[in-house]
């Protein structure tokens, strides 16, 4: 009876701070994939993250995939809401809530970007993506809470900063995630906007390697052989510190997709060309 009560006000204290600080839905299902917009809680109290959530047909709980944006070159204050729509569709019709969060920092969510790494020459990196996953943390926990949402066998993806933030959250093992798929992730990448240019790449190999110290959920990173952002020989040195350290890595470097690797995940004609290896991956895990 006691279990019962404290569940019972836990659910009525989420549900009356939703309320108050206006989070969930801001309107409708649109599409086929019940398209919407939500305001979920970031790590910073009062200062929500505009939300895209896509869902599978019906009402049964579904595992929750949360899907974690980059950072841009310039005009961060300027990015809108991340949706991934080819990327978010293909996850849908393997039966996962899609929940796209824009992080703190970024566009409408507003407010301090804690996920800066500071200077090129002395990159934190290791701090910018700690900061990172606190917000990929706040949006597990809270879809968690949705009537919809299974509290377990979430499923955690990224491209190129959002990837950075996954391979953060892995180190700290999160109850309930049952793998991580990190796409062409890293930091400090096209300094000056020149390609195969990284700020500190030794200061990025490092960083992987201390997060993969405690990281022992399941994870697969997949690159391209012409990534701009992070060359082949970066993104296997940053996977061999992370196994080094002691990290799960199923690491692979694909063949050149496009103009520009770096936009493989995001591509709706890179879908073809991933997702055999994530569903071979993501089918271990379920």
């Amino acid at each position: 009876m006691r279990g019962t009560m404290l569940a019972l006000l836990t659910a009525l204290t989420l549900t009356s701070g939703a309320l108050a600080q206006g989070l969930g839905p801001q309107g409708g299902e649109i599409g086929a994939n019940r398209e919407q917009v939500w305001k979920i809680p970031s790590a910073d109290a009062g200062r929500p993250m505009l939300t895209t959530v896509f869902r599978p047909p019906g009402e049964q709980r579904r595992a929750l995939a949360i899907l974690n944006h980059g950072s841009p070159v310039s005009g961060r204050d300027q990015m809108q809401r991340p949706r991934f729509a080819a990327a978010a569709s293909w996850f849908v019709q393997q039966g996962y809530v899609v929940v796209a969060p824009l992080r703190r920092g970024y566009g409408e969510t507003g407010g301090r970007w804690n996920e800066n790494y500071g200077s090129c020459e002395a990159g934190d990196f290791y701090g910018a993506g700690i900061e990172a996953a606190k917000d990929v943390d706040a949006a597990v926990q809270y879809m968690r809470t949705q009537r919809f949402a299974l509290p377990d066998r979430t499923l955690i993806v990224g491209l190129s900063a959002g990837g950075w933030a996954t391979v953060a959250y892995s180190a700290r093992n999160p109850a309930g995630v049952s793998a991580m798929v990190n796409f062409a992730g890293g930091r400090g990448g096209r300094n000056m906007n020149l390609p195969n240019n990284n700020c500190a790449p030794r200061n990025l190999v490092e960083a992987a390697g201390k997060f993969g110290r405690t990281a022992r959920v399941p994870t697969l990173w997949i690159y391209a052989q012409n990534d701009s952002f992070f060359d082949p020989k970066l993104s296997r040195d940053m996977a061999n510190a992370y196994k080094a350290a002691g990290g799960n890595v199923d690491f692979r470097l694909l063949p050149a997709f496009g103009s520009d690797g770096h936009g493989l995940f995001a591509a709706a004609d890179g879908v073809p060309v991933w997702s055999p290896l994530v569903q071979s991956f993501i089918a271990s895990y379920r």
